[in-house]
């Protein structure tokens, strides 16, 4: 429905690792002497600490169930994976389990619309995705409210065909179209089609993408509908997981009366498909939009339950997914040839693909930059990895799967962690055994599967900086259209669409208990920084943010990104240690350590095991206090700062951005460029005392405050505080404060274009600055008002562009939270040949609200009592409630804001949603930016009648 979801390795826990663009170190240094790990933090007892237990039943038509207890909060997620993915898609019918996973969410005979009533009875991460071997649905609902998802779900597993209209499937056809162009649209968004296509034969079910073709999209008839449902669909086919404040007992006669009538199904196809090896090495290079050059080296490799997944999945992650890993070090740290390097193992159930991958640096010569992924992939490949890059690999592994048991659903929730283990190996405990089978691994192992597996013949793409010379729309599907023609679609004669079974009553949602917010503990270091605490023993972890009043915000326009990158400097190395010292630290520590920018902080977070609380804190105090802005770490992360700036002028969104932001605030505010990656030119002019001076402005106690969530007591905290940022005194010089409070323009209606050739989407961002300005009292009335217009799945936008007319695959409105002056913003990525069809739709929407359209019951109803059931879903994890809590602080809001938030939504009626939609919501003297292909868009937007002007991308 909203995403093509893709499990990255064999276990759900870990998937953000391998998605980590930077790589690796493969020299080692002796870790700094206090960063010692107390107590017990053997692998062992890290993997003992990951336990999700359940209980199973299976009904008599086959349907499995698990149900884990987990009481932490009055929430449960509902998982429900059906074992059919793109993979099990016939020749000419690509692209089509996407599509019918979008169809299920378009209402079932006894249910109009899936997701308003889970909404507005308080679920969240509502949705589903498709990929190769599955399809899921995923939400998490308070617990009165489980009765009514098992309704819902079971409607659409047994009672969906007699609601799939062909309007509907000509609706959802044109979504997904505009998903795949969306995507298609992005720098490197070819690239998933050209791997696929050159490691794998034509017939292999993995060589389709998921997305699919747009002439496969084109045929998919409703008969196909109807026998796609019926063949795959059955409950024989389906795990269900419940995961939280919920036990079997108490499940299984919910299973039972919703889901025991359903008869068996066929079972599903099965279609093999495992690793193919080629027989000589191909090379293809492609010219794109894009900033720089990409070499991607691939493989194919086994299937999940392989005795050799595992030691691959840990072997690629130490080449190229390690803080540490040996691509970083030889090719980032190391020559410095390359901006980001990469490796990882992407697993599915019958076949993985191994991937590597090297942005090359400006000026660099891509030969060279191959020859040197070559080489260091063959050492490796050679010598295996060292005892102590292996127990780093291991460590940092395994204690990121500890933070995974917060979150009962969703995507990559405990629920998920079951049903994948059930659905592909029988097991759910599954989990359990890649765990202990990473905790026991040798190098031997490992060198022994990379030997086995990436000695054998690659597929290597280079992608440079040119003209697109590729169609996406005509890239995702079998392979073999061009030589024959696919199976003919099936006549569009009408197909008679009725109600299988008599009507089903949904039963009512009971009462939700009042949210429950953490306490918070305060204290204030010797030094006077502010600490909070919020104390929660879920899990034994601990999540902290340093947080500085400065911001990229502080940058004058002359120096956009000097803060940011002095920001990214703290963790590549400080008086006494190396940045490969600070990687390797975390990695033997088990923890997470992070210096960023944003547009009104500055901030460094760590996370860590709270065994690991006092060595992680000193790592966390050095990086903030001792940075040592070398000459050679300072070049180096100029260089990569510059690929993000070069990043953003390929991608639409982020030109969309760089051309809005100073038009509705002047050049010269502070907002106008704090949300981009700044100006290449102020950044290459950048030295190490500019940044030394930087860091010496702005990162002082007293412009510091401390957020902290976790299993930790308020004495060990400030223990372990005290010993790091205790002795850290400010500066004799007053701090130095933002100036934030510019004014802004007055709002005014424009149009300006981006032309960006070749462009099958069009990316529009409408909006303009308001007088709100931090946080006014009855700002959550304005936030409302915007959730019914713009503001998530069920928004009056989301309905009209995509679900009504089928324009886009999203498109959301927002008053991002600021202290300073507030803007109103709409965005979304259309189809090209709607683009002035697009505007004046998002137009009429606002100027209907509330003249001619004010909130209705229903989406009042869902806007103020559905926000409340929800909101124990929202602060489920640390990082959710440190979030929170942050925000609060930052905002000047009461430090449990949030608990306040039930009687807020509560004394809201309809009279004054639609009051703040007229005075802030209206289409008065708007900023439309159009990033899109000239040719195309230019006509349609003449015909708006307002005068065009045109900007030179480059010169954003």
């Amino acid at each position: 429905m909203k995403t093509v979801f893709r499990r990255t390795l064999p276990f759900a826990f870990l998937a953000p690792f391998a998605l980590a663009a930077s790589a690796t170190l493969a020299q080692t240094a002796p870790p700094t002497a206090e960063i010692t790990a107390p107590g017990d933090t053997s692998l062992t007892a890290l993997v003992d600490q990951v336990q999700i237990p359940y209980e199973r039943f299976t009904l008599e038509n086959g349907l499995t169930t698990l149900v884990h207890t987990d009481r932490k909060a009055p929430i449960v997620g509902v998982t429900v994976y059906y074992r059919v993915g793109s993979r099990h898609e016939p020749r000419g019918r690509t692209g089509f389990a996407h599509l019918f996973e979008h169809l299920m969410f378009g209402g079932s005979e006894n249910v109009e619309n899936f997701d308003i009533p889970l909404e507005a009875a308080g679920s969240t991460s509502t949705n589903g995705s498709t990929w190769y071997d599955r399809t899921n649905y995923v939400e998490t609902v308070p617990t009165g409210a489980l009765d009514l998802a098992l309704f819902m779900e079971s409607d659409r597993m047994g009672y969906l065909l007699g609601a799939v209209s062909q309007e509907k499937l000509d609706n959802q056809r044109m979504v997904v179209q505009n998903e795949k162009r969306q995507g298609d649209n992005q720098p490197y968004g070819l690239v998933d089609y050209l791997m696929a296509d050159g490691m794998l034969p034509v017939g292999h079910p993995y060589r389709h993408a998921t997305i699919g073709s747009m002439a496969d999209l084109e045929a998919a008839s409703l008969t196909d509908v109807q026998d796609w449902f019926r063949s795959n669909y059955g409950p024989n086919n389906v795990v269900l997981v419940l995961a939280g404040d919920i036990d079997a007992a108490t499940a299984r006669p919910m299973v039972e009366r919703w889901f025991g009538a359903i008869p068996r199904g066929p079972e599903v196809a099965e279609a093999p498909g495992g690793p193919v090896t080629l027989a000589a090495p191909v090379r293809q290079v492609v010219t794109d939009q894009v900033p720089a050059t990409h070499i991607y080296r691939t493989w194919t490799g086994p299937e999940m339950t392989s005795p050799d997944a595992i030691p691959l999945t840990v072997g690629m992650y130490i080449l190229g997914g390690l803080a540490s890993s040996r691509l970083d070090n030889a090719m980032v740290r190391g020559d410095e040839i390359a901006t980001s390097a990469s490796a990882y193992s992407l697993g599915f159930e019958k076949m993985s693909q191994l991937i590597t991958m090297v942005e090359v640096k400006d000026g660099v010569e891509p030969e060279e930059a191959e020859a040197k992924l070559v080489a260091e992939t063959e050492r490796l490949v050679t010598e295996g990895p060292t005892a102590d890059e292996l127990e780093r690999a291991k460590t940092t592994l395994i204690a990121s799967t500890v933070g995974g048991l917060e979150r009962v659903g969703g995507f990559g929730g405990k629920g998920m962690v079951l049903a994948e283990g059930e659905l592909y190996t029988g097991d759910a405990d599954h989990y359990r055994k890649e765990l202990e089978a990473i905790a026991a691994l040798t190098p031997a192992q490992v060198q022994g599967a990379l030997e086995r597996w990436l000695s054998r013949p690659a597929y290597t793409l280079s992608v440079v900086p040119g003209q697109r010379t590729l169609d996406g729309a005509t890239m995702g599907g079998w392979g073999d259209e061009d030589l024959s023609p696919p199976p003919a679609p099936d006549a569009r004669a009408p197909v008679e669409v009725t109600r299988t079974a008599p009507p089903r009553e949904a039963p009512p949602v009971l009462p939700v208990g009042e949210l429950t917010f953490p306490a918070v503990e305060h204290a204030t270091l010797s030094n006077g920084i502010e600490v909070v605490l919020a104390r929660r023993e879920a899990v034994p972890m601990v999540s902290m943010t340093l947080t500085f009043a400065a911001g990229s915000v502080v940058d004058p326009a002359d120096a956009a990104g000097r803060h940011e990158t002095m920001m990214d400097l703290l963790t590549e190395g400080t008086t006494t240690r190396s940045a490969l010292d600070i990687a390797i630290a975390q990695e033997e520590l088990g923890s997470s350590l992070s210096a960023a920018a944003g547009v009104e902080t500055s901030q460094v977070t760590l996370t860590t095991l709270t065994s690991n609380l006092a060595p992680s804190v000193a790592l966390m105090a050095d990086v903030t206090l001792n940075p040592a802005f070398r000459a050679e770490d300072v070049a180096r992360v100029k260089e990569q700062r510059l690929a993000e700036i070069a990043q953003e002028l390929a991608s639409p969104g982020s030109l969309a951005s760089k051309a809005f932001m100073p038009l509705i605030y002047g050049a010269d505010h502070p907002y106008a460029h704090a949300s981009s990656s700044g100006d290449a030119a102020v950044v290459e002019a950048l030295t190490p005392a500019v940044l030394k001076a930087e860091h010496d402005r702005w990162l002082r106690p007293d412009l510091a405050q401390i957020t902290v969530v976790g299993d930790v007591s308020m004495p060990e905290l400030v223990a372990a505080l005290e010993a790091g940022f205790g002795g850290w005194k400010a500066p004799a010089a007053p701090a130095p404060t933002r100036h934030i409070d510019a004014p802004a323009p007055a709002p005014h209606a424009q149009i300006v274009g981006v032309n960006r050739p070749n462009s099958p989407s069009s990316y529009l961002m409408l909006g303009r600055v308001t007088p709100l300005v931090g946080e006014p009292n009855g700002i959550e009335v304005i936030e409302t008002a915007n959730e019914v217009l713009g503001g998530g799945f069920l928004s009056r936008l989301m309905g009209d562009l995509r679900e009504t007319k089928g324009w886009t695959y999203g498109i959301g409105s927002s008053i991002p939270a600021a202290t300073g002056q507030r803007r109103f913003t709409i965005a979304t990525q259309v189809q090209a040949d709607r683009t002035g069809d697009s505007i004046v739709a998002i137009v009429d929407q606002l100027k209907a609200f509330p003249a001619t359209a004010p909130v209705d019951p229903v989406e009042l109803q869902r806007v103020t009592d559905g926000n409340v059931r929800g909101l124990p879903n929202r602060f489920e994890t640390n990082g959710q409630v440190l979030g929170a809590l942050v925000s609060n602080r930052v905002l000047g809001r009461d430090i449990r804001y949030q608990a306040q938030l039930p009687d807020i939504y509560r004394a809201m009626d309809a009279a004054i949603i639609n009051a703040a939609a007229a005075d802030y919501l209206t289409p008065d003297n708007l900023t439309i930016v159009v990033v899109g292909d000239r040719e195309t868009v230019a006509p349609q937007l003449e015909q708006l009648g307002m005068e065009v002007t045109w900007l030179d991308a480059e010169a954003l």
